[in-house]
C-alpha cells in the first residue's frame, strides 16, 4: 500500500493545490465563492440525504429508522431546491443552510439517542447533531455574519487542508525516493 501511495504522491499534491486555490478564492472573493458554495451545498445535502435514506431503508437502524429516513429526505429536498432555484437559493442560502443544519441536527440527536442500544459511540452522532444545531441557530440569528462566516470557514478549512495535503504528498514522494534507493 505504501508503494502505491508513494508512486502516486502527485495526486495528493494536486488535491492540496486545488484546496489552496479554493481557499484563495474564498478569502479574496467571498461573493463569487458564495455562489459556488451554494452549488456545492446542494451536492452535499443531496448526496448526504441519499446515503441517510439508503441507510434507513437498509435496516441499519433497526426499528428506529424513521429519524434517519427523515434526515435523508430533508437532505434530498434541500439539494433539489438549491439546484432548481439557484438565484433564490443564493439569496436565501443562509436561511436554507441554517434551517437544514438545525433540522438535521435535531434528527441526528434523536437518531443517536435511539441508536444507543444498537451501536457503540453513538455519542459521536449526538455531538455532530449538537454542532449542527448550534451552528444553525447562530446563523439564523445573524444571517449576514453567517454568510460571511460560512465562506470564510470554507476558505480556512481549504487552506489548512491544502497545506496538509501538500505536506503529505512531499512525505510520500520522499518515501518513494527512499524505496527506489533501497531497491537499487
Amino acid at each position: 500500500m505504501i508503494q502505491a501511495l508513494s508512486n502516486n504522491w502527485w495526486v495528493f499534491l494536486v488535491r492540496g493545490i486545488a484546496a489552496l486555490i479554493v481557499a484563495a478564492l474564498a478569502i479574496v472573493s467571498p461573493g463569487a465563492t458564495l455562489g459556488a458554495l451554494v452549488f456545492v451545498l446542494g451536492i452535499y445535502a443531496f448526496v448526504g440525504g441519499i446515503f441517510a435514506f439508503v441507510g434507513a431503508l437498509s435496516g441499519v437502524a433497526g426499528d428506529r429508522w424513521w429519524a434517519v429516513l427523515l434526515e435523508g429526505l430533508l437532505g434530498i429536498a434541500a439539494g433539489l431546491v438549491i439546484w432548481f432555484m439557484p438565484a433564490a437559493s443564493t439569496a436565501a442560502f443562509v436561511y436554507v443552510f441554517a434551517a437544514w443544519a438545525i433540522l438535521t441536527g435535531v434528527l441526528q440527536i434523536v437518531a443517536g439517542i435511539q441508536l444507543r442500544d444498537l451501536i457503540g459511540n453513538e455519542v459521536l452522532y449526538i455531538v455532530s447533531g449538537l454542532i449542527s444545531l448550534a451552528f444553525g441557530i447562530w446563523v439564523m440569528r445573524s444571517p449576514q455574519q453567517g454568510a460571511v462566516a460560512e465562506v470564510y470557514l470554507v476558505g480556512f478549512y481549504a487552506l489548512f487542508f491544502g497545506i496538509a495535503q501538500i505536506a503529505f504528498s512531499m512525505r510520500l514522494r520522499s518515501l518513494r525516493d527512499l524505496a527506489k534507493r533501497v531497491t537499487a
